[in-house]
């Protein structure tokens, strides 16, 4: 459907007939501005009727294909249902040394944690339709890198854009948790959430993890824990090749009551399908229906009448210089057959 988001500018359209009625100024005494002759003896010839007809006619449509912009022309699309499922899910991702570890495993190739973090997450944010998501990193402390937001887009790539190290070598979990929760906005209609993914302990920080647990039990958020790291790799030295578990430093059972406190769930995740298993649970996640919510896109149509505006403006100076043009031309013809 096509309508004017300002109609009302229309009202303007009469301006110009204010310069028709308005009394003439009174001349001045003085003599006018007079400009010199192209060539001695010669005129350019005026045509002053038909001159003063182009001005008026494109001066007109001018005005009126400038008006027609300012009333902000669009197209309205039709309804389009949006999902309104009232969930706020914070991501908060660990980013400390640890994370490099290359005991991961992702089409075949031997990456580190937070790789195959990034490769599982992508596919869990673009199903995350009608949730506003956002972002934490943390290591030696905890900071913002997205603000809850419907757009999942800028989300899974500012994560991708992630790198070890970006904050220190340490793990701030407490601190994750605390910034998590102060960004959610305090609704009684939302489910707020915190998935926390991270492969050590509590080493750093100014909130311990039991200020964070009471501070996400007041809010009233749900802690979803995921440690991260596999139980046994192979590490290769001179001596020949030994196993080690790569995850001895993982606090278990601080992550448990973290998640078990605040209503949620701890999960293991010991590789690329078991945090795909992970991500599968927590998409279902009981959602707080709100009311049906429609919406209407908008394309803005204005630009097409201002470019003709712009093109009708440049004619007369286009004609008249064009008609100078061909009376110079014209006028040193006429000197050269004489």
């Amino acid at each position: 459907m096509f309508e004017f988001a300002w109609w009302w500018v229309w009202f303007a359209l009469p301006l110009p007939l204010l310069f028709f009625i308005l009394p003439p100024r009174e001349r001045s005494q003085s003599a006018p501005l007079r400009m010199p002759l192209l060539l001695p003896g010669e005129a350019l010839p005026t045509g002053k009727a038909g001159r003063s007809r182009l001005l008026f006619y494109t001066g007109l449509l001018t005005w009126l294909c400038l008006i027609t912009a300012a009333a902000r022309p669009q197209w309205l699309g039709e309804p389009i249902s949006i999902p309104n499922e009232g969930r706020e899910m914070m991501l908060a991702v660990d980013l400390s040394g640890s994370m490099k570890i290359e005991d991961m495993d992702v089409n075949g190739r031997q990456v580190n944690r937070l790789t195959m973090i990034k490769s599982v997450l992508d596919d869990f944010i673009a199903r995350r339709v009608g949730d506003r998501l956002g972002l934490i990193l943390f290591a030696d402390t905890a900071y913002l890198q997205a603000p809850l937001t419907y757009d999942r887009e800028t989300v899974a790539r500012l994560l991708d854009e992630t790198v070890i190290g970006l904050v220190g070598e340490q793990t701030a979990i407490g601190d994750a948790i605390g910034l998590a929760v102060k960004r959610f906005k305090q609704r009684d209609e939302t489910n707020n959430v915190v998935i926390l993914l991270t492969d050590g302990q509590n080493t750093a920080g100014n909130i311990t993890p039991q200020q964070a647990k009471e501070l996400a039990v007041e809010s009233g958020a749900t802690l979803y824990t995921i440690g991260v790291g596999a139980d046994k790799m192979l590490v290769r030295s001179f001596f020949g090749s030994r196993q080690v578990n790569p995850s001895q430093e993982l606090d278990e059972n601080m992550l448990t009551d973290l998640a078990e406190s605040t209503g949620g769930q701890y999960f293991r995740a010991r590789n690329t399908e078991e945090l795909n298993t992970i991500y599968h649970t927590l998409d279902e996640l009981e959602p707080i229906e709100g009311e049906a919510r429609k919406m209407r896109p908008r394309t803005a149509l204005f630009y097409y009448p201002l470019a003709l505006a712009l093109l009708l403006s440049i004619i007369p100076p286009l004609s008249y210089s064009a008609r100078g043009l061909w009376f110079l031309f014209s006028s040193r013809r006429r000197e050269t057959h004489k």
